[in-house]
């Protein structure tokens, strides 16, 4: 019988996720007064299930890839895929993919990542750059993942993946959302126009 925390390191993964795992039925555990205790037989059941019994190094990976709204071509995504693929190779088990603002917190590829990572589909979530995953807050992303036993590996740590383009597109969202909110404007076809509108102005200027 293990402990919590020998149970979860035997695993490869944070206290917190086995005992989620334990109220959720997903392990046996027995309960000596106060404290749990899983039988190790159990514990290397779930290992051999979950993959976690292969080798040091051979951990799965999964990728996730992000271009902007309007601004990111189709080609963008295979040039991230294919990046990820390269460097982890037969590794790499799934690729999630959202097309839209990094400064947007709902997006439905993220969500099945951190759903997927809640139920241990794999240990390494991989991106090229790390406003991939997005523009700000990736410290608290990271820190999500690390709960359920997953470290985020960024290809490039210097630089972005957008560019300027992106960026400016970004920026221009920000501030039409919020100039939306403060006047009023409920409509997202009148966002979408105010957005389009600033995003010619800016590309004229840049002509210029």
């Amino acid at each position: 019988m293990l402990r919590l925390g020998a149970a979860a390191r035997r695993l490869g993964i944070h206290p917190l996720t086995l005992r989620r795992w334990a109220d959720t039925g997903r392990i046996d555990v027995v309960w000596v007064g106060r404290e749990r205790r899983f039988p190790i037989r159990a514990v290397d059941a779930l290992r051999s299930d979950s993959g976690e019994s292969r080798p040091s190094g051979e951990s799965r990976v999964a990728g996730y890839v992000r271009v902007s709204g309007t601004t990111g071509p189709e080609s963008s995504f295979e040039a991230q895929a294919a990046e990820l693929r390269a460097r982890f190779g037969t590794r790499l088990v799934a690729v999630y993919q959202d097309r839209g603002s990094g400064l947007r917190e709902r997006r439905r590829g993220l969500e099945r990542v951190l759903k997927d990572a809640e139920e241990g589909r794999f240990e390494v979530l991989a991106v090229t750059h790390a406003d991939r995953l997005a523009r700000f807050g990736t410290t608290w992303l990271e820190r999500l993942l690390l709960r359920d036993g997953v470290r985020l590996a960024v290809l490039h740590e210097q630089g972005a993946a957008g560019g300027m383009p992106e960026l400016l597109e970004d920026f221009l969202s920000l501030v039409t959302t919020f100039a939306g909110r403060m006047y009023g404007i409920r409509s997202a076809e009148a966002k979408r126009r105010l957005l389009e509108q600033a995003s010619e102005e800016v590309g004229r200027v840049q002509v210029s």
